[in-house]
Formats: C-alpha cells, sequence, structure tokens
C-alpha cells in the first residue's frame, strides 16, 4: 500500500505546477452524483458533443449503451475532453442498468408524456443516470420499460423532439446548476478525488506507464535491501 502511495505521489510530483493547481480547482467541482447514459448513438458529432458537455460541466461518468449502433467520436469536437471523463461501455441494457444499480444511482429515462416529470421538477435528491436514445428511434423499449422513471424537457413548438446533444446539454445544465445550488453532498468523496488526480496526473505525464515500472521497481529494491 506504501509503495502504491509513494508511486502516486511521484507520479504527481512529475506534473507542472500550475497544472497540478487546475487539477485541484476541477475536482473541486467534479460530481459523480450526475451520470449520463447513451444508448445506440451513432452520429459521432451527437455523441463527441454529449462527451465535451458533460466534461464541461463536471460530470465524470458517462455510461454507453451499443447493443445495435457502435458509438464513434470525432476528437475534433471532443476537443480531449475524453482524457479527463469516465467511459463506460455495455453490450446490452441489463447490464448497464444493472453496473448503475450496483453504483446506487436512480435510472431516468428522457421520454415524452403524461408518465413522465419536467426536467424543473425532478428531484435531485438521489444521484441520477439520465438515459438518452438514438437520434433516429429514440430509446429501445428495453431502456424504457426498466427505467426507475422518465423525464422531459418541455417544448412548444411542432417538433416533437430536440436532438440529443441539445437535450443532453439542457438537461446537465438544468441539473448540475441545481446541485451546486443544493445542500446536497454532491462533489468526490477524497478517496475518489485521490485516485482521480493520480489518473489524471498519468494521462499528464508523457511515458508514465514506463515511469511508473521503474520507479516501483527502484523502490522495491530500496525495501529489499532495508530489510
Amino acid at each position: 500500500m506504501e509503495l502504491e502511495k509513494e508511486t502516486n505521489e511521484y507520479i504527481l510530483s512529475l506534473v507542472s505546477e500550475n497544472k497540478r493547481l487546475l487539477f485541484e480547482e476541477v475536482l473541486k467541482n467534479r460530481t459523480r452524483h450526475i451520470a449520463i447514459v447513451l444508448e445506440n448513438t451513432f452520429q459521432s458529432h451527437n455523441a463527441s458533443a454529449v462527451l465535451r458537455t458533460a466534461e464541461c460541466f463536471g460530470i465524470q461518468e458517462i455510461y454507453i449503451i451499443e447493443n445495435r449502433y457502435k458509438y464513434n467520436i470525432n476528437p475534433q469536437i471532443t476537443m480531449g475532453s475524453t482524457k479527463w471523463i469516465n467511459l463506460s461501455k455495455y453490450d446490452t441494457v441489463k447490464n448497464c442498468y444493472a453496473a448503475l444499480k450496483k453504483n446506487g444511482y436512480k435510472i431516468l429515462a428522457t421520454l415524452p408524456g403524461e408518465k413522465s416529470t419536467l426536467l424543473n421538477e425532478c428531484s435531485i435528491d438521489d444521484p441520477l443516470a439520465i438515459v438518452f436514445g438514438t437520434e433516429k428511434e429514440g430509446l429501445s423499449e428495453e431502456a424504457i420499460n426498466f427505467a426507475d422513471g422518465f423525464l422531459h424537457i418541455p417544448m412548444y413548438g411542432f417538433t416533437e423532439s430536440f436532438n440529443v446533444s441539445v437535450s443532453a446539454a439542457m438537461c446537465m445544465y438544468d441539473l448540475t446548476t441545481r446541485l451546486r445550488l443544493s445542500k446536497i453532498n454532491w462533489q468526490l468523496s477524497e478517496s475518489e478525488t485521490a485516485e482521480l488526480r493520480y489518473q489524471w496526473a498519468k494521462k499528464t505525464v508523457a511515458k508514465s506507464n514506463l515511469i511508473e515500472v521503474a520507479y516501483k521497481k527502484r523502490l522495491q529494491k530500496q525495501l529489499e535491501k532495508k530489510s
């Protein structure tokens, strides 16, 4: 355990001071209280825009369901945002929802209709996973049937739906804004912050994996000499 801690601290020490200060500022605003779930979002522009928006709003967890279409990312749209968030992929709704439940999320599918709660009236007391569907067909029956509830964004025109990246952006803005104004404990725990800080440092330092292995070997030899 001590070996891991020393190694983590060493990797972090290789990051510039300005970058480390930026890490701390961003970590203060990171949250896992809200997660975004995308089912079969195949248009790379929309898929990438959702990731970039999530990172900008401080949302750390993105879940991807690829039961029909592969999730394609456009680096020109993401602008490096995928480097800082956690992206988990699943081949079925069942497996994704099971992971969400295990992590304590209440699952809300985006769905218009009388059974659906207005976005600004949706409770944020519990951790929420908001599920968005494909641009053509929307959510699958399975994604709808096994959700804990539904929410929708009010619309007043002739068109019946928003673009998926626009929908996701509006939901993220509303939910994270209300979350930060609330008294809910939405921030990362100390252990989560430490782990994320380390992961970000590894992604920032060139050849961090090789450096990490070499440093651990050196520490191990020092420990063996002492014993």
